[in-house]
């Protein structure tokens, strides 16, 4: 019956994409899964029927056609010819599709839509997890989102970033979207997103999801006004709900501070010691899936006291092909510094960009540009959550970043051809008097 609905939903989407070919655009965002078909009838329609007068390549946008090309470079040179070609898939189309997405984000309207489209997909995820959380506890490798799958969205860490970069994006949607009218339904709709949101950290026992929070609270206290109340209330939360929480999650959070006695976290360690090393001897990178070579001895180091004794077990295990877990080191393996250099910048400069357009618009009087600066606040704060979240998770070149900075790209873009045609307005002159 779901995959029916599914269907259903996206046949019609699709067939009212002929009358308005941006539907399409939508649709790539809703299902990657027939990404070939829906990017097809996309760039099509854009080709067709959209309005290019404005039509212009931004630098962001002629980096990431570097990355790309780059990629395709240390692909055909992989150390390991066997797998780099799978990975190379997917992420090619990916970051093709941001290259192309700005073209088509010429209005508010059209920014607005494809960011409601990314929440609501991800939300159909995010939304299913919560309520399984709420319902039993979750557990770490256990939480079955929707499919029984441990890749792209569908695994722990990653989604836990995603679900916290987002809540950023869904406040703004709720205090500055037309699409829907602003009234208590779909406020109470965000909020209790924002919560299954929260909770996804939880119910994967995803430690990335809980740095990524610790992000999101810091982020927003920028913006508020009483900031004193707002760190109460965040205070009075945490001591509500730690109580509440799930033992198992409880304990996994604590080896945070307590790496040492664990292998998942020291593994971590060892592999990026493994990748510099690697690196300074490849430095163009060794291509996708180069990880797979690795060799590591990992030793652990764990106490327990009995009464006044207190003993200390160490443990040398053996590891081979251990993935990165951090969205840099995976990078720098994997393109060398040349690739870790463009990613740094690519996203560097997003960033810049966001805080130049908030500061630009922040105080500005204009009924009209209310909007923006909020908008500018919730694309860099969901980029500096997914930025954190990626010291943790190798999502380097997961779809949802590239489709986040697309958005940025063609909100900057538009704001910039804006404020080019206000400027080539002629003043208004003032009538000479009439002669007496």
């Amino acid at each position: 019956m779901r995959d029916l609905a599914f269907i259903g939903f996206l046949a019609a989407l699709l067939g009212f994409g002929f009358k308005r070919p941006f539907l399409f655009v939508l649709a790539y965002a809703y299902s990657i899964q027939i990404s070939m078909v829906t990017a097809a009838l996309a760039v099509a329609g854009w080709l067709i029927a959209d309005d290019k007068r404005h039509f212009v390549i931004a630098p962001r946008q002629w980096l990431m056609l570097a990355l790309l090309a780059y990629a395709g470079f240390t692909t055909v040179h992989a150390d390991m010819p066997d797998f780099a070609p799978d990975k190379w898939d997917w992420v090619w189309k990916g970051v093709a599709w941001a290259i192309f997405l700005p073209f088509t984000l010429r209005t508010r309207l059209r920014v607005e839509a494809y960011l409601l489209f990314m929440t609501l997909s991800a939300s159909a995820i995010i939304i299913v997890g919560g309520i399984k959380t709420a319902a039993s506890g979750g557990g770490y490798g256990a939480l079955n989102l929707m499919v029984t799958s441990n890749s792209g969205l569908y695994e722990g860490s990653t989604i836990s970033t995603v679900a916290i970069a987002i809540v950023p994006i869904i406040l703004w949607l709720a205090r500055y979207g037309t699409i829907y009218p602003r009234d208590w339904r779909v406020r109470l709709f965000a909020y209790n997103l924002i919560f299954a949101c929260l909770l996804i950290p939880v119910g994967t026992e995803a430690r990335t999801g809980l740095v990524c929070i610790a992000v999101l609270t810091v982020l927003i206290l920028r913006d508020v006004k009483r900031r004193f109340v707002y760190m109460g209330l965040v205070g009075l939360a945490a001591a509500v709900a730690v109580p509440m929480l799930p033992g198992s999650f409880t304990q996994r959070m604590e080896t945070i501070s307590s790496y040492e006695a664990d292998s998942s976290a020291t593994s971590r360690l060892a592999v990026w010691e493994w990748t510099w090393n690697y690196a300074k001897e490849h430095p163009m990178g060794g291509g996708f899936e180069a990880y797979r070579q690795n060799s590591l001895r990992v030793k652990t180091t764990s106490t327990a006291s009995t009464g006044a004794v207190e003993v200390i077990d160490q443990q040398l295990i053996q590891d081979k092909g251990r993935a990165y877990h951090s969205s840099y080191f995976e990078m720098l393996g994997e393109q060398g510094f040349p690739g870790l250099f463009m990613f740094l910048l690519l996203h560097g400069t997003g960033l810049i960009r966001m805080e130049v357009l908030r500061r630009r618009y922040r105080k500005s009087s204009d009924e009209a540009d209310q909007w923006i600066a909020p908008l500018a606040t919730a694309l860099q704060g969901a980029h500096v959550v997914y930025l954190v979240g990626s010291l943790f998770v190798g999502i380097a070149f997961q779809p949802f970043i590239y489709m986040l900075l697309a958005v940025q790209i063609g909100f900057d873009t538009q704001l910039g051809r804006r404020a080019r045609e206000a400027a080539k307005k002629p003043f208004a002159r003032t009538p000479a008097p009439a002669a007496a």
